[in-house]
């Protein structure tokens, strides 16, 4: 009497699963872990090792289609803000985030010497979405969020003879801006955007990475404000974002244009304070459509220019923005109505009194 081959497989099935399943069966019934422990989505906890995991998985007695897969590493694109691998970006990756729509709005105010205005009441500001009053919500004077600085600096600024007292001021002002909790990354800048020190708040590091500032032949000042917006819109929510920028304005070699630079910088709620060195003084010798194009952004995006004559007039400068940062106020909202999804919405904001008002003219809306 013939055997027919499904007769013959059976067996040979069930010798399999007994050696390879069971054993499985047995891990999962011998690991017990405490609920409280495991994050959404974390599943590494029933397992006494992801190594152990992968020795079972390749075992060299298996058939081909029962091993690990193998694929090769893909080529790493071209450098960009989403390569930024700092160790303090970690700890978003598990958050659970959930979008009220609470619209942050953080501003300067001042006086008629420039000094900041401190400890004025809630009932000096008035906000408004698209001309219509909104409820302040959240009201804090000298607000204590953290900072995450992005210090951007030309590398064609690298041939001016004053180079050296520039990068001095910028490493006086790394040691004076950060605090506790804050922390600062420092990028180059010629034809491509280069990051010379991750987000830390180490000063000693930072300081030596302005002072390794290379030599470069293009600017690319919009490829800059965009990559250094992304990279601020990759850290908390629960956090300031700056962006301090010292060129000479002189736009050349960008792969991105004005537009898209602007989206990114609002997107991402940053500031941004723009230093101009200008080499020459006279407008026919200098850039000053890159000048004019850096003037709408930054007032756009609530922060301020400055035009030093000299080198010595950058600590001054630097002195400013930091007292400038320690005194903002932070106005919350709730948008009613609100606006549609992506895209941009004005901002206003109104205090009684002689004050000059800074803070970010619009926002672009999320997804609904």
């Amino acid at each position: 009497m013939s055997v027919g081959p499904f007769v013959v497989a059976v067996p040979l099935l069930l010798a399999f699963f007994s050696a390879n399943v069971l054993p499985w069966q047995r891990l999962l019934s011998a690991t017990t872990v405490p609920q409280a422990t495991l994050a959404p989505g974390d599943f590494r906890g029933l397992f006494p090792s992801f190594s152990a995991q992968a020795a079972i998985q390749e075992k060299p007695d298996r058939p081909p289609w029962a091993q690990k897969s193998k694929t090769k590493a893909s080529s790493k694109p071209a450098p960009s803000a989403s390569d930024d691998s700092d160790d303090d970006a970690a700890p978003q990756r598990g958050r659970i985030r959930v979008d009220v729509n609470l619209v942050n709005v953080l501003v300067s105010v001042l006086d008629e010497h420039n000094r900041p205005a401190i400890d004025l009441p809630r009932d000096a500001f008035q906000l408004l979405e698209e001309g219509v009053e909104q409820k302040i919500e959240v009201f804090e004077s000298e607000t204590q969020l953290p900072l995450d600085l992005v210090l951007m600096i030309d590398a064609s600024l690298s041939a001016h003879r004053e180079i050296l007292f520039e990068e001095d001021a910028a490493a006086h002002f790394i040691r004076q801006v950060l605090r506790s909790g804050d922390r600062l990354a420092v990028y180059a800048i010629d034809e491509d955007v280069t990051q010379l020190a991750g987000f830390s708040d180490n000063v000693a590091s930072l300081q030596a990475a302005v002072h390794k500032i290379p030599s470069g032949s293009g600017t690319s000042i919009y490829d800059a404000i965009l990559l250094g917006a992304r990279s601020l819109e990759r850290r908390g929510d629960d956090r300031r974002r700056v962006i301090v920028l010292v060129t000479d304005a002189g736009e050349t070699t960008s792969r991105v244009d004005f537009d898209a630079a602007r989206k990114a910088a609002l997107r991402s709620g940053s500031l941004l304070y723009t230093i101009i060195i200008r080499p020459v003084k006279n407008e026919s010798g200098r850039n000053t459509a890159g000048e004019h194009a850096l003037e709408t952004i930054t007032d756009t995006m609530g922060g301020a220019m400055f035009y030093p004559d000299a080198a010595r007039e950058l600590d001054p400068i630097f002195d400013r923005i930091n007292r400038e940062l320690r005194t903002q106020y932070r106005l919350g909202y709730y948008p009613t109505p609100r606006g549609p999804a992506n895209t941009y919405r004005s901002i206003q904001v109104k205090v009684s009194g002689s004050y000059q008002v800074r803070h970010r003219k619009s926002y672009l809306t999320g997804p609904q």
